[in-house]
């Protein structure tokens, strides 16, 4: 069955949207009629060969739908239900699942290499990080999907199954914020802004939200952002200013850049914590002396999928929403439809997109 797809048909080259021939699911798959995607900056990472999948492929990672049909085997859900897609299934196994580090899955994004649809020409396609949500419909591994939690929106679920749990988890379960503690966020795109609310849910006493463009700061305030600065030169000593000279007990990078990477770790306090949850170049290097390291004390880590299980984080995260604590609509800055995602991408690669939601 033939539907509409963006297709990425190689490193470096702009998105098509083309129709692709997607076959009926197989033994344990499952088959998904999109109802919205994100469109996230790692896509944009996958598109520019940052990180590295087999091409041609239809990216997108970050989706929710309804499943329409289900393969041999397929208990877990049926048609009809609401599912939000998993790019990052575990395999519960490997070394790092057995260790309950399922983030961390080494088979995770195996899916990613097979074959799922081919072009109307007969070209093999393949499933960007194993979900291709960029497409009016998908085939997924069952295990790619999970339930739509009761009280979520459909179209706001899509933002759960990336920035939302990346965002939260960072804040929650890598950097560990507690109640009364400071708080400062590198990048104001889907990730920061969820990340911006997880501190607020946390209980931070100061936010402080820090971006390069001035035209996010009202974005960043209703997330949950105290202080707002500008990106500069001085923004590390700006820190220091409202924290009482100290620094954030925590900070959050989510810019996948070497300078803001650098600056974050300035920013936190002795003994504080730097979670860096931005996908950088390798070209991208961070350089520490090995004196500052002892004497600041601190901790640099990082963070991949908010350090999160998703199977258990979405009910919680769920929780917040129903409970009006974590606002989905409040991450989205401009709706599009599938013929939008390569403008948007153009707009990301200048450095002026905001965050989009593929409705379908």
């Amino acid at each position: 069955m033939a539907v509409r797809a963006a297709v990425l048909p190689a490193v470096g080259s702009p998105l098509e949207i083309t129709g692709i021939d997607l076959p009926d699911p197989g033994p344990g798959q499952v088959r998904v009629r999109l109802a919205a995607a994100g469109v996230c900056h790692s896509d944009l990472s996958l598109s520019n060969g940052t990180m590295r999948v087999p091409v041609p492929a239809v990216l997108g990672h970050e989706g929710a739908g309804t499943v329409v049909a289900v393969g041999e085997g397929v208990t877990q859900v049926s048609p009809g239900d609401g599912v939000v897609l998993n790019w990052a299934p575990s395999c519960g196994t490997c070394h790092a699942c057995s260790l309950g580090e399922v983030w961390l899955c080494a088979d995770a994004l195996s899916g990613a290499a097979d074959v799922y649809a081919r072009t109307t020409e007969g070209t093999d396609l393949h499933p960007g990080l194993n979900v291709a949500a960029f497409a009016e419909e998908t085939v997924v591994s069952a295990s790619c999907v999970l339930p739509v939690p009761d009280g979520v929106p459909l179209t706001d679920a899509a933002l759960l199954g990336c920035a939302v749990l990346t965002g939260y988890g960072a804040v929650h379960h890598s950097a560990r914020v507690r109640q009364g503690e400071t708080v400062a966020v590198f990048g104001v795109g889907g990730v920061g802004l969820a990340a911006l609310q997880a501190a607020r849910i946390a209980g931070a006493s100061k936010i402080i939200a820090v971006d390069v463009s001035p035209a996010k700061e009202e974005l960043a305030r209703t997330a949950g952002a105290t202080d707002y600065l500008v990106a500069s030169d001085t923004t590390a000593r700006e820190i220091r200013g409202l924290t009482g000279k100290q620094g954030v007990d925590a900070a959050v990078e989510c810019a996948g850049r070497a300078v803001t990477i650098r600056t974050a770790w300035d920013s936190t306090r002795r003994g504080g914590r730097t979670t860096v949850v931005g996908i950088g170049g390798k070209d991208q290097q961070v350089t520490f002396n090995a004196l500052e390291i002892f004497h600041w004390g601190r901790t640099l880590s990082g963070c991949v999928y908010g350090n999160s299980d998703p199977a258990q984080d979405l009910p919680v995260l769920a929780g917040h929403v129903r409970a009006g604590r974590l606002d989905l609509a409040a991450l989205v800055t401009e709706r599009i439809s599938l013929d939008g995602i390569p403008a948007a991408f153009e707009n990301m690669l200048a450095g002026k997109g905001g965050r989009a939601l593929v409705v379908f």
